[in-house]
């Protein structure tokens, strides 16, 4: 089903390159431009947002192995994740039930057990107590209400959920909206992971705009890569999750669309709500830049962590060095270009001077985003999976878009 809305997908970007125009949204739509750095706003949003919602940690390229795991911080919760002996993936608070030491520091590892470097206290991979240092010393200890606190989590499509409140109301497939199944195409169960590297930027939502945003491509990046893509795009979503990408007259080459590759069809930046970004390369193979916007500690931060996979290991080192060159390429282009810009932003908007910013007619997947954060802000906890509901895909038409 999912490879057939993507042949779908294609007649449709096929038709638009032909027509030389786009779906366009039905007005402009304004958002307050406090909304970048009200510190109010800003805690709510992690609140009801970041805290709610499952988050994208891991990929299963990064720990696929019984005995792998992750240690990362979250929002500001530690974070562990787990692959067991049963190579199932679990996800816990990083904190040891004796005095709420973080257990393993940040980075992936491979071990059978969990050791707490402050008491020795250790735990199986499922979380379990299994070990009290000195217990005649210390007293009795109840096992079994002593485990790690267990976090939702979820693998889909070779990408790793976890929701970091353990008590959430919403489902991690019923939040997913059937996205899962397009991102199923890429094939990462299968990836390498290839590195990864963290970038400081500005609001979490200033960064994000960029991802979601190709009418800039050819003004910002026009010394990079700019001049080679199209300002337009098209926009399909998921529920809150969503598909950017150009008018293609290069799917005219097939005398059917559905002749063409996975790669071709998966082209474009395939975002996840509420922070995290697929685009694909070429560089030493295919490739692609997985990045996870993280809010920083105050409004006016965030950090990323790019993340570069490939479809198969470097076979040689002049490959291996053409896909660092390549990522290397791609840091800078965020780093110097988007993020760069995005703090000059920024101040301008803390000046108070600018009631709100406007995203065009041509801006639909600007405008859904916005759309969704104000949504899940004015929803409570029981009413959240109501939201998720729907899972059919839609193009831009049915976020208020029209040709």
């Amino acid at each position: 089903m999912s490879h057939a809305q993507l042949i779908e997908m294609a007649r449709n970007n096929l038709k638009w390159a032909k027509t030389g125009t786009i779906e366009q949204a039905d007005a402009i739509f304004k958002v307050p431009a406090e909304h970048y750095y009200d510190e109010g706003r800003w805690r709510r949003e992690m609140d009801l947002v970041f805290k709610r919602l499952p988050l994208m940690l891991a990929t299963s390229a990064e720990i696929p192995n019984p005995g792998d795991y992750k240690a990362m911080q979250a929002v500001d919760t530690p974070v562990l994740i787990s692959r067991g002996e049963d190579s199932q993936i679990r996800a816990f608070i990083n904190m040891c039930r004796h005095r709420g030491s973080q257990i393993m520091a940040a980075g992936t590892g491979n071990t059978k057990r969990f050791t707490c470097p402050y008491h020795a206290w250790s735990y199986d991979q499922k979380g379990a107590l299994t070990g009290v240092y000195s217990e005649r010393d210390f007293g009795a200890v109840d096992r079994s209400c002593n485990s790690l606190v267990e976090l939702p989590a979820a693998e889909r499509a070779g990408l790793i959920w976890v929701q970091i409140n353990p008590n959430a109301s919403l489902g991690i497939d019923a939040f997913l909206s059937g996205y899962d199944a397009m991102l199923d195409n890429f094939g990462f169960a299968n990836w390498h992971f290839f590195e990864s590297r963290t970038l400081k930027g500005p609001n979490w939502k200033v960064a994000y705009d960029g991802y979601l945003d190709l009418y800039h491509l050819p003004i910002l990046h026009k010394d990079t890569f700019g001049a080679d893509y199209p300002n337009q795009a098209l926009y399909y979503a998921w529920g809150p999750h969503q598909r950017v990408s150009s008018p293609d007259p290069s799917f005219a080459k097939y005398d059917d669309v559905s002749e063409a590759g996975n790669a071709h069809l998966m082209t474009g930046v395939w975002t996840i709500f509420p922070h995290v970004s697929i685009a694909s390369f070429d560089g030493g193979g295919r490739g692609v830049m997985i990045s996870q916007l993280f809010p920083g500690e105050t409004p006016l931060e965030s950090y990323t962590v790019q993340n570069y996979l490939m479809e198969k290991p470097p076979p040689d080192e002049e490959t291996a060095q053409n896909a660092h060159e390549q990522f290397k390429f791609l840091e800078y282009v965020v780093k110097e270009e988007d993020y760069a810009t995005g703090l000059r932003q920024q101040k301008a908007l803390l000046t108070g001077h600018m009631p709100y910013v406007q995203f065009g007619r041509n801006e639909g997947g600007g405008q859904c985003f916005h759309r969704w954060v104000d949504r899940l802000l004015e929803t409570d906890d029981q009413a959240l999976p109501a939201l998720f509901q729907n899972g059919a895909p839609s193009g831009a038409a049915a976020n208020g878009a029209k040709a």
